[in-house]
């Protein structure tokens, strides 16, 4: 059984016991979180496709941990301006692992 949902506007295909990494959310680690924004629930070959979400589904997780990415790098030059600029920055993300899913 798995599901597409949508979390904090990214969409993620999630099956029970999966670990994966989505944008911070503001919640305590340890903590539960709810996610009603099924777009397609499949059931061993039973196919729920919403318009545009499943009625009564619903994605239990819990919040694992909070981390950052990779660092990403911005460079920007003009060439014969003397001109040039690096920034980067670090993204922050939640760690979650599917509980359930209902639908």
């Amino acid at each position: 059984m798995y599901a597409i949902v949508e979390i904090a506007g990214q969409q993620f295909k999630v099956e029970k016991d999966k670990k994966l990494f989505v944008h911070h959310l503001d919640a305590e680690e340890g903590a539960s979180v709810d996610f009603d924004k099924v777009l397609l629930v499949d059931n061993d070959g039973k196919v729920a496709v919403g318009t545009p979400t499943v009625k009564g589904a619903k994605i239990t997780a819990k919040v694992l941990e909070h981390v950052k990415g990779e660092k990403v790098i911005v460079f920007k030059k003009k060439r014969r301006k003397s001109y040039q600029k690096m920034n980067g920055h670090r993204q922050q993300f939640t760690q979650i692992q599917v509980e359930t899913i209902v639908g």
